[in-house]
């Protein structure tokens, strides 16, 4: 997990937005990305010469298959993103890291012009007032999060002792834990989307422990299926 900083967010300017599909980032996690359309290129150029801030959306429904060099709508929130690191490619290209800082909804878009080729955006913050990101109360989950991946079917994930050295880590707070765990740990794009669009640290919990819930009774299901006794080639799906 990244050292945390302090990251200024001017939410009274339009900030650059990049949308994607079924891509959800979420704050605290660090995404790589290639970056060679015309348009988005442009964009990374002139965000670093500034904030160095993106937001990343998600297309809404399959509309952008049919107009993604258009402007397809896109789903309400998005992650504000912080480029932590850039490479600038032959071609007019960039590798960036884009690290998650902030969950926030749209509430005005500007198409591209003649001059920016980029739609952009009006946010509002989700989730940061103070009274929803405490999370004393939740400490009892971090023990139920050890369990689960030290314990129960979710120990077999390739992810589960790295997570766990943070689980452990008692240093760490309870929203930036839950943050770490719903990145790493959740991968169905639909539940990503619903811990990105949940401002509320505790029902945000709750979407957490129901995807890992899940996500368990799936290992129990494939575990129950033994693989080491299915014919060459064939399951029992």
């Amino acid at each position: 997990m990244p050292e945390r900083e302090t990251i200024s967010v001017n939410f009274g300017r339009p900030v650059p937005v990049f949308p994607l599909d079924g891509v959800v980032l979420l704050p605290q996690q660090v995404l790589p990305l290639h970056i060679f359309e015309e348009r988005y290129v442009q964009m990374v150029g002139r965000v670093l010469d500034g904030s160095g801030q993106i937001a990343l959306a998600v297309f809404e429904g399959d509309d952008w298959k049919k107009d993604y060099n258009g402007v397809p709508p896109i789903r309400p929130y998005v992650c504000l993103g912080q480029i932590a690191q850039h490479e600038t490619l032959p071609g007019e290209r960039y590798n960036i890291l884009l690290q998650g800082v902030c969950r926030a909804r749209v509430v005005d878009e500007f198409e591209p012009d003649e001059d920016r080729l980029y739609r952009t955006a009006m946010l509002e913050p989700v989730g940061l007032d103070p009274s929803t990101v405490d999370g004393s109360e939740l400490e009892p989950m971090r023990q139920w999060i050890e369990d689960e991946l030290s314990d129960g079917p979710l120990k077999q994930l390739s992810v589960a002792e790295h997570v766990l050295e943070y689980v452990r880590n008692d240093s760490i707070p309870m929203p930036a834990l839950l943050e770490l765990v719903g990145f790493t740990v959740v991968t169905d794009p639909a539940q990503r989307y619903r811990l990105l669009a949940e401002g509320d640290l505790r029902r945000r919990a709750g979407i957490l422990k129901a995807s890992m819930n899940d996500l368990e009774r799936l290992v129990r299901s494939a575990e129950r299926q033994r693989p080491d006794e299915w014919p060459k080639g064939m399951s029992w799906n």
